[in-house]
């Protein structure tokens, strides 16, 4: 039969009607078939060929899970630092950041081989390196380190083995030369911390003119004072020490003296005008810092007894505590009570010379009967103890037996320098005076430059 035949049968044709639906049927699967092959080949495409060496060659990685980073971190070491406050232990401060105690004690014993525990002060800085215990068990130290001055640190550290060994480490530190000076408008104190002194390099002023000087008539407004001094700076450029004073002048009611530091033949240092003559005396005038004189020698109505009686003494008031110096080298004659004095101190110097101390608090270190003593060591603190109505130091010069005033005696020279000594000298004072004008050229720069700024 032709198909054209077909087509001309009535549609309600019941062979019509299966015709049709046969070719519709056979033309839908031919065409999903087709599709099928196409997406198979694409896939088959897509993927690389795998074989048994490919497979040997190319490793797997695995990306590590949260749990294990967790640990890692969990167990790492850490730095705690801590700061010594007052009544802290060493041992307190290492269990308190999670230290197990036996290891602590083992640490601290090994420490305490190169620094001893009792040393450490409260504002002390200590850095602890920590690594947590397992579990319930306590950390172990890594590393302590204290810094046990500003010239020198301790450092323990742990071994492979566990055991412990400390070592001192020496912190550099730069000497430089500094300038200071300043102008009297209503003490020395005062001047001297508005220049940039500290107390320490103040101290050493005091001292070097304390020969020559009675700081409390002489010292007026519009007095000055310069000098030259070294000191320590760290690693990170801050002042930590002060050194020597290497030369320094006082200019007093217009006149000046100046003294230079110099290294004599014996091996000692002292300090020298520009003849060579030491500024050292048999005596210090005032045989105590910052005080000033609550009464003077000569006749005076007594405060408590009611009635005239002479003076034979100056007294320095100042707090209780403050360090009383010995005025001269000597050999103690006497350390304890006596009546009305209290706690009394008396030394003999050579020639005719003895001074004594009185209203003492306490005695100063190893002072006792038969004690050599150096000028400028402390021998006692003041105080208000036997006859006194507050505390202050009473302070007398024996000569030949007699008592005399302090501040009108006459006292003897100190070593002056002769031959080469005073040749070598010359030349040291020499380079003092040249270095002391470069640093002072240097200053005036910088102001200079610091004004044409503003």
């Amino acid at each position: 039969m032709r198909l054209g035949k077909i087509f001309d049968y009535p549609r309600s044709n019941p062979l019509f009607t299966g015709v049709v639906a046969g070719v519709f049927l056979v033309v839908t699967l031919m065409a999903v078939a087709l599709v099928h092959q196409d997406l198979g080949a694409v896939k088959m495409a897509a993927l690389p060929e795998i074989t048994a060496e490919s497979e040997l060659d190319t490793p797997m990685v695995m990306a590590p899970s949260d749990s294990a980073v967790d640990a890692t971190l969990l167990y790492a070491s850490y730095d705690v630092p801590l700061m010594i406050a007052p009544g802290d232990t060493l041992m307190a401060l290492l269990t308190d950041v999670g230290a197990d105690r036996a290891e602590a004690h083992r640490a601290i014993t090994a420490m305490a081989e190169v620094y001893s525990p009792r040393k450490i002060k409260p504002g002390q800085d200590v850095l602890v390196t920590m690594r947590p215990g397992l579990l319930a068990d306590g950390g172990t130290i890594q590393k302590l380190r204290i810094v046990a001055s500003v010239t020198r640190d301790v450092e323990v550290r742990r071994g492979q083995d566990g055991a412990y060994v400390a070592e001192a480490i020496d912190r550099p530190l730069e000497s430089r030369t500094m300038l200071a000076s300043g102008t009297i408008r209503s003490s020395l104190y005062k001047a001297a911390l508005n220049g940039g002194l500290s107390r320490q390099v103040l101290g050493d002023l005091i001292h070097i003119f304390s020969f020559d000087v009675d700081f409390q008539r002489e010292i007026q407004p519009g007095d000055s004072f310069e000098l030259m001094y070294e000191s320590f700076v760290d690693e990170n450029g801050k002042i930590v020490r002060s050194g020597d004073i290497k030369m320094a002048s006082m200019t007093l009611r217009g006149d000046k003296r100046t003294y230079y530091r110099f290294k004599g033949g014996d091996g000692f240092y002292d300090y020298y005008n520009a003849n060579g003559r030491s500024v050292r005396k048999t005596l210090l005038r005032t045989p105590i810092d910052g005080a000033r004189i609550s009464s003077r020698f000569g006749m005076r109505k007594h405060p408590i007894l009611g009635y005239s009686k002479m003076h034979r003494g100056l007294d320095f008031a100042a707090r209780t505590g403050t360090p009383v110096f010995a005025a001269g080298n000597g050999i103690v004659e006497t350390a304890g009570r006596n009546g009305a004095y209290g706690k009394y101190v008396r030394i003999r110097h050579s020639g005719a010379y003895k001074t004594a101390y009185a209203h003492l608090s306490g005695y100063g270190p190893g002072i006792r009967k038969g004690r050599r003593v150096k000028q400028g060591q402390v021998i006692g603190y003041v105080g208000s103890t036997g006859r006194s109505t507050g505390p202050h130091l009473h302070y007398e010069v024996h000569k030949n037996g007699r008592r005399v005033n302090p501040l009108s005696i006459k006292l003897p020279s100190g070593r002056h320098l002769k031959n080469k000594e005073l040749a070598a000298f010359e030349d040291h004072r020499r380079r003092l005076v040249s270095q002391f004008a470069a640093l002072q050229g240097d200053t005036q720069l910088a102001i200079a430059d610091e004004s044409e700024q503003q």
